[in-house]
């Protein structure tokens, strides 16, 4: 496995809340909400041929549309992303981060190859201009980084997750630096963005997670059946650029704080 893009821990077995007996009456509204997401990844491939011209105002709507259908509210704090150039970071927990992310601002994700392959959203993510990484090709990451680079210089915003995994949401990753190494060059911000996901009166869950040997079709089912999920974004302060003197302490600025969780409840959990 490359250093690129490290493993977390975290497994299905250990980490993640499924819901329990879950009663033959939501069946139904469950297959009615992938049912939804489904539609809307079709309109969206249907429709990335104009690029561009695709108001990002309505790019925005059609990601929290996903969200929504999926059966999971969206709360987003802080202030809007600044325009430009602009690197996107966030922690990564599920595949509904990717569409939470494009709700702060429309931009092109960094994604492993392997995202290409998937059925429905991988032709999506081509077509909306992915930045593809071959993780087990370390050699390339120079090329990858020029262009990330190259595509902030130009004006565009760049999404990643460099934590390099996806995590549980009871204990996250360390920020890999290479990613920042493209903000320094272009000049650009840094816009972090924590994402937690919890349950009607705030307690956390981690039944959104996309973790380990987890498959898309078991986390969709998995999401869709649970009841009031709710996704907190919270986009923090950016980081201008020249703030910090190196891709280390850039990447340091924009970690999330750790989770309020105690750190050994999820050592046990994965022991």
């Amino acid at each position: 496995m490359s250093a690129w893009l490290p493993t977390a821990p975290c497994t299905p077995q250990a980490c993640v809340e499924a819901p329990v007996g879950v009663p033959a009456r939501a069946v139904p509204r469950a297959v009615l909400r992938l049912t939804g997401v489904v539609l809307l990844l079709l309109a969206g491939i249907a429709l990335s041929p104009l690029g561009t011209r695709i108001p990002a105002s309505l790019i925005r709507r059609w990601c929290r549309w996903i969200v929504r259908a999926a059966g999971v509210r969206v709360r987003v704090t802080g202030a809007a992303a600044p325009s430009g150039g602009l690197l996107l970071v966030a922690n990564h927990i599920s595949w509904l981060d990717i569409p939470l992310l494009a709700v702060v601002r429309p931009a092109r994700m960094l994604a492993k190859t392997e995202v290409r392959r998937w059925p429905v959203a991988g032709p999506l993510a081509a077509r909306g201009g992915t930045l593809f990484i071959d993780r087990d090709r370390l050699r390339a990451l120079p090329d990858t980084v020029a262009r990330i680079a190259r595509a902030l210089r130009e004006g565009a915003a760049v999404a990643a997750f460099p934590e390099g995994s996806t995590w549980c949401g009871r204990a996250q990753g360390t920020f890999r630096r290479a990613v920042f190494q493209a903000a320094l060059d272009a000049g650009v911000p840094v816009q972090p963005v924590r994402i937690r996901y919890r349950l009607t009166g705030g307690t956390p869950t981690t039944a959104p997670a996309y973790v380990g040997e987890d498959t898309l079709l078991a986390s969709l089912w998995r999401v869709a059946t649970t009841r009031d999920l709710i996704a907190e974004v919270e986009v923090r302060a950016p980081v201008p650029p020249g703030s910090t003197p190196d891709r280390r302490a850039l990447a340091r600025a924009a970690q999330p704080p750790e989770t309020t969780a105690p750190s050994w409840t999820h050592t046990v959990l994965v022991a």
